[in-house]
């Protein structure tokens, strides 16, 4: 589902954001991407949605490859691939269904399939109730369940989440990591950026992948196949 054989990212003022990574996350799996701040977490990310490309190595997501991709084939990647950020990005002008109605639209979903969708949506996230609402009305982890259900309006084969409890408090926090647990059951593969050793440690059936200045160098599948 997603491979990353060999790869670096080294930006000419800063030097490597990733040096010789290599892991492969297989369908329907779950895993913790972490590590410190400024560790290549976020890089990680950005190459998996082909926002930026490797300087070397080559990154697989699905049938997709960094080295062979045509630049229009990025958009048809980037359905398969939805994302969660710390920070929601919701547009405070909308309600929680008009967010996730114009991730719909904009990926051309037929207008008389938009309402009924948005509404399965917001159900799996358990927030139907509160359709009408716009983010501002909403709590913290209501308004990341409903970047959730944006995120998952594409059908994605792939959820990435960078930082999604970071401004959220540990009863909220649960509850998304539920919910991804909920989501990856169902079928979709979840690679969750975190720093928080404390949620990872309450999660030990969850795979970890640790980076340290751009390097891998903890895979907890790794270990238990050693054992």
């Amino acid at each position: 589902m997603i491979q990353f054989r060999n790869v670096s990212k080294i930006y000419p003022q800063a030097g490597a954001a990733l040096d010789d990574v290599s892991f492969h996350l297989r369908k329907g799996e779950f895993a913790f991407l972490t590590g410190a701040s400024g560790a290549g977490k976020t890089t990680v990310l950005q190459l998996v949605h082909m926002q930026k490309r490797p300087t070397r190595g080559v990154v697989r997501v699905s049938r997709f490859s960094s080295d062979r991709i045509r630049r229009r084939e990025i958009p048809q990647l980037r359905r398969r691939v939805g994302v969660v950020f710390q920070d929601f990005r919701l547009l405070d002008r909308l309600t929680a269904a008009e967010n996730v109605g114009f991730a719909l639209k904009v990926t051309g979903t037929q207008r008389r399939k938009i309402a009924p969708q948005v509404q399965k949506l917001l159900g799996q996230v358990g927030l139907a109730a509160r359709a009408g609402a716009k983010p501002t009305e909403l709590s913290g982890g209501e308004q990341q369940r409903v970047a959730i259900a944006r995120a998952l309006a594409t059908q994605p084969v792939v959820l990435l989440a960078d930082e999604p409890t970071g401004n959220l408090d540990e009863r909220a926090k649960n509850g998304v990591v539920d919910l991804f647990r909920a989501i990856n059951a169902a079928g979709t593969a979840v690679l969750m950026a975190t720093h928080d050793a404390e949620l990872i440690r309450r999660h030990p059936e969850i795979r970890v992948l640790e980076l340290e200045h751009g390097a891998l160098v903890y895979d907890s599948e790794m270990r238990e196949g050693a054992a």
